[in-house]
């Protein structure tokens, strides 16, 4: 609710506009002053977002910015941006917007090719790994023992060696299967995306340890798929329907030569699809929360090919194969790819690429005399984590200035200090440690300065975290005037209903039984036994012999309108005639007809209460407006329609 708020009203425009002036004021709410830029940024990014045409009439869409400003003021009234939690969440916010603005463009768009390049293809491979410390630089050991192991996988295949030198501790030899892109660590992945089909590589080190990776095999990987699908769900109200039971027997149906798509529409639990036919949107390998359902998919390779029942988490499917093609161009999913090199270890790279822009565009000074003073104090007490601070440090003493934000000799020493726990009983020189740590101590400051200030540097950053800033305040707003007021108002709420319950009606409904069948003499037979007088589990059990499934009932209150009646289905008591729909035959055993009527404040109350919070809203926008002085420059706003209209 919170991101869609701030999309609705506020999404980010890098368009400069020439014609309105960043001074020209549209509208001052009491003695604050909204800008006309600020207006015709919106305006024109949310022009192809709103489906009203009336919300693109420029008249219309300022009356609904001033009345997000009106909120926004009475927020900032209410001193809801003084709210802990309120704070806390836009520094989340804050904190994850300030990533997409963090970064080389260069140097991430050539990672996000190489990762897209390397998504093309799938790789197996099988690997030794020595397990040592990230910090250990004595590995001349390590590194020729996987020199031996490295010839003799050659000459003696990997197998006989996995077997003796794998113990699970410190030395792993593992079958990795199949992998793409993002599977591994970058490292690993580099090298095996390097290692021709057949060899192995020499050894190389990763943060685990130093490896060795023979590659197997490559295939193109499994690209795109669509389908359709028939679910029957796990969660049935009808306690007697067994969902893998029922899957069975729509299975029988397809064998019987009916069709995919009617039997979806008729019997399918995914609501969302049923009425397609059962089409889902089409989906690449891994995108769906289901291993079962996407690995059915995939093994599917003919057009219109269809499973055999099989069971997920969600209940029992039959898929369909709709279509399958390859890899999707780059350009269209170039922004994926890009959220997920951020997202992984490459994202380091990056850091380090802006870091050393940064250090060439800000005022940085080094102090060189501070990394051999700490070098001078650091002793083997540091690798037992029993190092502290000198008492005669000068903890004020400048280490290190970046623009106007300086380091002290304090700030670095205490820096070290947490630093032990990562270097406990390891082994290195006192100046090696400095240095690095000094390293990426000067990278991670530079980068911190250059968050703190990103709002001051980037303008469109500045917008978008505008935007996050006024609409958290609005979502806190409208929850505690609106949304709140109205679910707990059970008075307020149950007057309005009374005064509207017009308006909740039920169509016609039949509390019935469906029997559907794509042959028309079991329909028939169906109907005669129906007139008998015959219980419907009677009548399957007589029409459904030697495993074929000619015919299912389905029992439940059916409103005009249901896809699973027919559309000139007459409502009344008793057995309906013969009904062709959806490639079947449907004959409708109805117990009861409910005529249209007026639901109860129960039944209705999921649009009452959205209606009842609608007028609150408008009631409380026009005391918004009685509370607050609005003045609306009529001659910038003159400007502001000639610029948008032209």
């Amino acid at each position: 609710m919170k991101q869609l708020i701030t999309a609705i009203f506020f999404c980010l425009s890098v368009t400069v506009f020439a014609q309105i002036d960043k001074k020209n004021v549209l509208f001052t709410v009491d003695d604050e002053s909204i800008m006309a830029s600020e207006f015709v940024r919106v305006y024109n990014k949310n022009l192809d977002l709103v489906k009203d045409e009336s919300q693109k009439d420029v008249d219309a869409y300022l009356e609904l910015f001033i009345n997000y400003q009106l909120k926004v003021k009475e927020a900032k009234r209410l001193e809801l941006d003084k709210d802990a939690k309120y704070i806390r969440e836009f520094s989340n916010y804050k904190s994850q917007l300030t990533k997409n603005f963090m970064s080389d463009s260069k140097v991430t768009e050539t990672l996000v090719k190489e990762a897209y390049d390397r998504s093309t293809m799938d790789i197996s491979a099988s690997h030794v790994l020595i397990r040592i410390e990230e910090s250990e630089t004595d590995t001349t050991q390590v590194y020729n023992r996987l020199l031996e192991l490295r010839k003799r996988i050659i000459n003696e295949g990997y197998t006989p060696v996995q077997k003796e030198v794998h113990n699970g501790k410190t030395v792993f030899a593992e079958d990795l299967g199949f992998f793409s892109a993002f599977k591994m660590v970058y490292a690993f992945e580099t090298v095996a995306f390097n290692t021709k089909v057949g060899e192995v590589s020499m050894p190389f080190r990763t943060r685990f340890g130093y490896h060795i990776v023979s590659v197997t095999g490559k295939r193109p990987s499994l690209g795109e798929v669509t389908v359709a699908h028939i679910m029957v769900s796990k969660n049935q109200k009808d306690s007697l329907l067994n969902p893998e039971t029922r899957i069975k027997e729509i299975y029988k149906k397809l064998q019987q030569g009916e069709k995919f798509q009617s039997l979806a529409k008729q019997f399918s639990d995914d609501k969302s699809s049923s009425s397609k036919g059962g089409a889902l949107s089409p989906f690449t390998g891994g995108q769906l929360g289901s291993k079962e359902f996407e690995d059915m998919a995939f093994s599917l390779n003919k057009k219109d090919e269809v499973s055999k029942p099989f069971k997920t988490d969600f209940g029992w499917h039959i898929v369909k194969l709709i279509d399958k093609k390859g890899i999707q161009p780059y350009e269209e999913v170039k922004a994926v790819f890009e959220n997920k090199v951020k997202r992984d270890s490459r994202s380091q790279l990056i850091n380090s690429s802006l870091a050393k822009q940064l250090d060439e565009t800000y005022k940085v000074a080094d102090n060189k005399e501070a990394l051999s003073y700490f070098t001078s104090i650091i002793n083997d007490n540091f690798f037992k984590q029993a190092w502290i601070v000198p008492v005669d440090i000068e903890q004020e003493k400048t280490f290190i200035t970046i623009e106007n934000k300086t380091m002290s000799y304090g700030d670095f020493a205490q820096h070290l200090f947490k630093k032990q726990r990562e270097y406990a009983n390891k082994s290195m020189s006192s100046n090696a440690l400095v240095n690095g740590v000094y390293n990426k101590f000067k990278e991670n400051q530079i980068i911190q300065y250059h968050k703190d200030n990103l709002e001051f540097e980037n303008e469109d950053f500045a917008h978008v975290l505008k935007e996050y800033r006024d609409g958290l305040l609005l979502f806190d707003l409208m929850e505690k005037q609106v949304w709140n007021a109205a679910s707990k108002d059970s008075v307020g709420l149950n007057a309005y209903y009374e005064n509207h319950k017009n308006d909740y009606m039920w169509e016609d409904r039949v509390d019935a039984v469906i029997l559907s069948s794509a042959n028309e003499k079991m329909i028939n037979k169906a109907i005669k036994l129906l007139n008998k007088g015959t219980a419907i589990e009677t009548i399957e059990a007589e029409l459904n012999q030697d495993e074929a499934q000619n015919i299912i009932s389905t029992k439940d209150v059916f409103e005009f309108g249901n896809q699973a009646l027919p559309k000139d289905f007459e409502f009344k008591k008793g057995t309906s005639e013969i009904y062709k729909h959806n490639d079947a035959y449907h004959v409708i055993l109805v117990d009861s007809v409910l005529p249209k009527s007026i639901k109860t404040l129960s039944e209705s109350r999921g649009r009452v209460v959205s209606d009842y919070q609608n007028q609150i809203e408008k009631d409380w926008i026009k005391s918004l407006n009685e509370r607050y002085s609005v003045k609306v420059n009529k001659k910038v706003l003159k400007k502001v329609k000639s610029q948008i209209l032209n």
